[in-house]
């Protein structure tokens, strides 16, 4: 094989057999450093009477009747300070298995290496018996390969088929939103037209490459250039891909625009990201959010709200995102410092959380918890908010539990709900009952 006549290719193996070795060698005195326990210093009491603490112990003679005070000294006690010891096992407890797959991985790497040099060498040495023997020794090969293609085609296409059957319910569940309904249809036909065209491409690749195989009677025909099949290839993909555009962009723009009406209708709340926790307000019953303003950010109003607007007398503090069932909920989106994602899989919605700009995603769930759980078989099952941006070293951090719950479920959770406006919010900006008229009072009165 030319590969190894023109490469250093035993020095390189051997090379890393020595360095696996070493490798693998420490990792196995790691892996007995390890075993080694640290044991605190045990002060065992004298078979002759002395206590734990070495004082001296009376003996009695069986002879005389009389006792005997020995004195025995006090045994030594060596004292290991904690944070040594702590210190000592964070040290000695790395895993020697890291070691050893970095070994195995690399010996693996090279053991596929000689055996490709083998197989290379056999055939080398048929190729050569074929030859003293006077036979053919070039389009056999063809035929070989042409094969092999063969095989590849029947092999991937039923890989396609078993990742379709096993995989296809892994990777979607039924939207539990009205509008996932239709993301899930353009998601369908999008993987059924390019099912269509893996499936016609490969059979065309793989098949021309076993019929069109070289052979002894056989001359390549130069074929440079026509026009019909140019068109052919240019303006049918063309024509797929702009329907499949614009059917994005329709359901895109009857999911996004949302009449005036319909707004006015629905649930709205609001989620803030930053790094790396998600914040949920809830209007209160005026139902309605009152303005924020980031000037006005404190140790204790952390979404800079601005109590001057009486909308934001009665928001509520959400410990989670609760939203009842068959209500259509308008999501207000923000961020305090990079970029987020707002990003509920179950309900196909996702929407970026822009700072300094507010985004809104509008969505009406349909199926609460409790009844997904029974769908599933899994009692345990809970919807989840993510970010789907990466947006630094604590991102996986960011996720919210969400519940679709009834009507009368979501209201006996929201009066449970701890207002915003709190007394220490309202001495920091200096509202008191006092200044404010009836109607306000009693607002403030229940943010207390």
């Amino acid at each position: 094989m030319g590969f190894i006549k023109n490469s250093n290719f035993k020095t390189v193996f051997i090379l890393a057999f020595l360095v696996g070795t070493i490798c693998s060698g420490f990792a196995f005195s790691q892996d007995s450093d390890t075993a080694r326990v640290i044991a605190p210093p045990v002060v065992a009491a004298d078979t002759a009477g002395t206590d734990t603490a070495g004082n001296v112990a009376a003996e009695a003679d069986p002879d005389s009747g009389d006792t005997t005070v020995v004195a025995e000294a006090p045994a030594a006690t060596v004292e290991v300070p904690p944070g040594a010891v702590a210190a000592a096992e964070d040290k000695l407890n790395l895993d020697p298995q890291v070691y050893k797959n970095f070994f195995y991985g690399l010996l693996l790497v090279f053991l596929i290496c000689v055996l490709v040099g083998v197989i290379g060498k056999i055939i080398q040495v048929y190729e050569l018996t074929r030859r003293m023997n006077g036979k053919d020794t070039t389009y056999y090969l063809y035929n070989f390969n042409g094969v092999l293609f063969l095989v590849a085609l029947v092999l991937g296409l039923y890989g396609v088929y078993w990742s379709y059957v096993h995989h296809g319910t892994q990777s979607m569940r039924d939207a539990a939103t009205l509008h996932g309904e239709r993301i899930d249809m353009m998601f369908i036909i999008t993987t059924i037209i390019c099912t269509i065209v893996l499936v016609l491409m490969h059979i065309g690749l793989f098949g021309f490459a076993y019929k069109y195989r070289a052979t002894p009677d056989r001359r390549a025909y130069f074929y440079p250039h026509n026009n019909t099949i140019e068109k052919v290839w240019t303006i049918i993909p063309a024509v797929v891909l702009t329907i499949l555009v614009l059917f994005g962009f329709f359901t895109w723009r009857s999911i996004t625009n949302v009449s005036e009406e319909d707004q006015k209708n629905a649930l709205h709340i609001e989620v803030v990201g930053e790094q790396f926790t998600w914040t949920v307000r809830y209007p209160g019953r005026d139902g309605e959010l009152g303005e924020r303003n980031y000037r006005l950010t404190t140790p204790l109003n952390s979404l800079g709200i601005d109590f001057n607007d009486k909308k934001n007398w009665d928001d509520q503090l959400g410990s989670e995102i609760v939203l009842p069932v068959n209500r259509p909920v308008r999501v207000q989106i923000g961020s305090k410092d990079v970029l987020h994602s707002f990003y509920i899989p179950d309900f196909r919605v996702q929407m970026n959380a822009v700072p300094g700009m507010k985004t809104y995603f509008q969505f009406t769930p349909t199926i609460t918890t409790e009844e997904m759980r029974d769908k599933l078989g899994d009692y345990s099952y809970d919807y989840v908010m993510l970010c789907a941006k990466i947006c630094g070293g604590g991102h996986y951090n960011m996720q919210k539990r969400v519940r679709v719950v009834t009507e009368e479920e979501y209201q006996a959770w929201i009066n449970e709900q701890p207002y915003f406006f709190t007394e220490e919010l309202r001495k920091e900006f200096k509202v008191s009952m006092a200044t404010d008229n009836d109607a306000d009072a009693p607002l403030l009165a229940n943010a207390n």
